[in-house]
Order: structure tokens, then sequence, then C-alpha cells
């Protein structure tokens, strides 16, 4: 069940926050075996708040309209009580001692907190697999990648194991699992969603929700947004609101993006898109293939912004902590140690011109659309698809990365699933601050094909 029909049984009477509760711990404990999608399960915390709005909703004085929904938290955002642990065997295995801005505004809703989802190690990459927790699967196969790095939470989304999942996203760790996995999960406008402390990789990362329908999505989201001035990078901006944007396909101007700036997109990926395209077109949607400017040097740029970070990350680490974090990060921050300042400041106007472009771009349609990965999912515990003989994961996820870079909200819809089973899905990005209309587009798009949303 969704947020908004668990809201109606607490409301009458029909189903408790207890009961509902116990279902989703049972549904955790369950699938945690086949799945490695949680990093810790709480259940005595988690009954402990359900009985706390299970006695909220009797009263007549539930906290927010979405009291007593089960959610989770990706292992890299603070809990209060909870260790954060990043993925990490370097990090303090000692309980926060405050929630993030996100978490607090999740918790003032009266939602119940599970447990928290595996991540990569300090979320660095677009798979789930590190050494404190070990893999963590694609609930379609587990021989292969849920992605990453919010790999945990979308397993978790996929399988019933709650209903809100908060994400994060740094170059498509929202996205990238969520199309593997089939469900939905948004990339806020940057700053819409608050976080604290800031991200060592910068303002290419974002907050968000994972979720299996378009509307819990949008809940979510309306739950975790607003202004929190512990976080400077999110500005005094004032974004729209997230009241409800119905949207109709007819009349829509789209643009049709194609071709990632690196790697090659699957045939039957491609196939299937293109289809789904032709479907909006045949709905009354006017539809333009479209190339990102700059497409050329964004690789570069984003590397900049992604390798440096994680030399950031990795700089307060002692030489034996450093030697115990995953090689491949490793690698990237070594990269990163050897570039100047002024290279790095080059990429950063780099970054603003390719920002402003982009902006000019979603003011000449009402969304563009891609593919939401241009692989299908992996052999679990590989970087790279098997034989494709790319260096990094950032080459395969170019349907991503260009977006954290811009700041646009952008969301993965499922869109089908391939001859072999695996999902597929649909990515639909709109102008900043539009983050309402990206979610009208996703519930008319569910509305259209019901049958993906179960």
């Amino acid at each position: 069940m969704g947020a908004r029909a668990l809201a109606a049984a607490y409301a009458e009477g029909r189903l408790s926050p207890v009961e509902v509760t116990q279902a989703a711990l049972a549904r955790a404990e369950a699938v945690q075996a086949r799945l490695n999608a949680f990093s810790m399960i709480d259940a005595d915390s988690a009954l402990a708040a359900a009985r706390a709005s299970e006695a909220r909703w009797k009263a007549g004085n539930p906290l927010s309209p979405v009291d007593g929904v089960p959610s989770t938290i990706k292992d890299i955002v603070s809990v209060k009580g909870w260790p954060a642990r990043y993925g990490s065997t370097t990090t303090d295995a000692a309980p926060k001692a405050e929630d993030a801005p996100s978490v607090a505004r999740m918790r003032a809703a009266g939602l119940v907190f599970l447990g928290m989802t595996t991540t990569p190690e300090f979320g660095w990459k677009a798979l789930t697999d590190c050494a404190l927790t070990g893999i963590t699967r694609n609930p379609w196969d587990p021989e292969v990648t849920p992605g990453g790095s919010s790999g945990g939470a979308a397993a978790a989304a996929a399988c019933g194991a709650g209903v809100f999942h908060l994400g994060s996203d740094g170059g498509g760790s929202i996205r990238v699992p969520a199309s593997f996995t089939g469900i939905c999960g948004i990339k806020p406008t940057f700053g819409r969603v608050p976080a604290y402390p800031a991200s060592p990789f910068g303002t290419v990362a974002h907050v968000g929700p994972m979720t299996r329908r378009p509307d819990d999505m949008g809940l979510m989201l309306d739950v975790m947004s607003g202004r929190d001035r512990q976080d400077w990078l999110q500005g005094e901006a004032v974004f729209p609101g997230l009241d409800p944007v119905e949207v109709s396909f007819a009349g829509l101007r789209i643009g049709y993006w194609k071709t990632p700036p690196s790697g090659t997109v699957d045939p039957e990926i491609a196939a299937r898109i293109d289809a789904e395209v032709a479907a909006l077109a045949a709905a009354g949607a006017i539809v333009e293939e479209i190339a990102l400017p700059m497409s050329e040097s964004l690789l570069e740029t984003f590397n900049f912004h992604w390798y440096a970070g994680a030399a950031s990350r990795l700089s307060g680490l002692s030489p034996e902590q450093r030697a115990a974090v995953d090689p491949g990060m490793a690698e990237i921050a070594a990269v990163a140690e050897g570039w100047s300042v002024p290279q790095y400041l080059a990429a950063v106007t780099a970054r603003a011109e390719y920002g402003a472009a982009m902006d000019k771009l979603l003011g000449e349609y009402d969304f563009l659309v891609s593919p939401g990965a241009a692989v299908l999912p992996f052999r679990a515990g590989e970087e790279v698809p098997p034989g494709s003989g790319l260096p990094r994961w950032i080459e395969w996820a170019g349907f991503s990365y260009p977006i954290n870079l811009s700041q646009q909200p952008a969301a993965s819809l499922p869109a089908g699933r391939s001859e072999s089973g695996l999902p597929i899905a649909l990515q639909v990005i709109a102008g900043r601050g539009r983050d309402a209309e990206v979610i009208g587009f996703a519930k008319a798009y569910g509305a259209a094909h019901p049958e993906r949303f179960l």
C-alpha cells in the first residue's frame, strides 16, 4: 500500500501503524539474507515509533498526513541514536547525536524508521558493495547489481520493505538504482532538500526520495523539502511549492536526449525508450531529438568534481585507514591529488557555462526525456559491465551525472523490462525549481502504465 492509502486506513482504524511496521520489518528480515539491502534494522526503535504514531491517530492528532509510514535511511545520512558508517570500516561506530536536516523533517512528520540501507564506501560509485557490509543484490535477479550508491534503498523499496526510502545522488545514485530495480526515484533541484554536514562531493550531491509509486515520491519529497540554515549551500532561494501539478502529455514540448556524453546505449534499452517516446508523441506531445550542450567535455568536467570530492573525503584518513578503503575510490582520489588548483577552477568555470546552457535549454522545453540508464543491470560486485572495457562506473552513467552538474530535478520511472526480465527506465528532467512538474509527469506516466507501479 502507498502512503496515502495507509494514512486513510490509519484514520479509519482499519490498520494500525504497529501492524504495518511489523509487516514491513518482517519483509525486511525476510529479504535481507538474499539481497543484503540493510546495514542495520532497529525493530525496537521502529515499533516504539509506531506505537506513538498509533496513539496520535487514535487521538485524531497525527503529526502529518503520512504519520506512521515505514521508512528507511541510507547509511550516509545521520540519524540520531544510530551510527552512520558510510559503508566504511574506517568510520566511527558511535551513535550520532542529531538528525540530518532531511531526517529531522521526516521524524517531525511522524515517519517510522526501520533501519539503514547499504551503500558502497562513502557512496563513491553507482554500485552497492563494500568491505563493511558486503554485496547488495538486485531483487529481480540476485546475480546482478541493484546499482548504487543507493542500492540498498532501491532493493528495499522494490521488495516492499518500507514505503519511503531516503537516498542520495551525486552522479546518479538515486536514479541508477531506481532504473536497475524498477522503482521511482527523484534527484530534486539542488537545494530543495537541505543537507548537513555538506557532502565532500560538493554541489553535485543531492538528497531525495525513492519509492514504488509516483504519488509516494511526491509525498516524501514534500516532507523532506524546506530551508535549513545549517545548509549554507542551499542559499536563500525560495523554490516553488510542491502543490500538485496535473500534467497532460498533449501539447508538451519534449526534448528527447538519446546520446550520452560517455558510453553507449544498450540496443534493447534504446528500442524500449524509443517506443516510450513514440507513445508520448501519440498522446499529443511535441517531441524533438536534442543533444546536451558541451556534451564532449562533460565527462572530464564531472570527473574533476567527483575525483576531487573523493580526495577530500579521504584526506583525513591515516595511511592505515586509507589502505583499507575501496581500491577504486583510492585510485580516483590519487588522480585528483595530482591536479593543480587552476585545473580544478577551470572545471568549475566549465560547469557554470554548461549549467547556464542547460537552464536555457530547459526554458525551451517543458521536459527532457532519456533512458534512465544506458546499460542493463550487470554482475553484482563489478564496477563496470564485464567485457565492456570501460575504466570506471562514470563512463556508463552518462545519462545521470550531467544532470548532477546542472542541478535540475530528474526522476527515473519504470519503462518495462528487457527480454531477460530486468528493469528498464525512462528519465524525465525539468528546469530548476520545477520538481512538482516532474512529479506531475510521473503521475501521468504512472496512470498510463499502471501495471508497472505495483
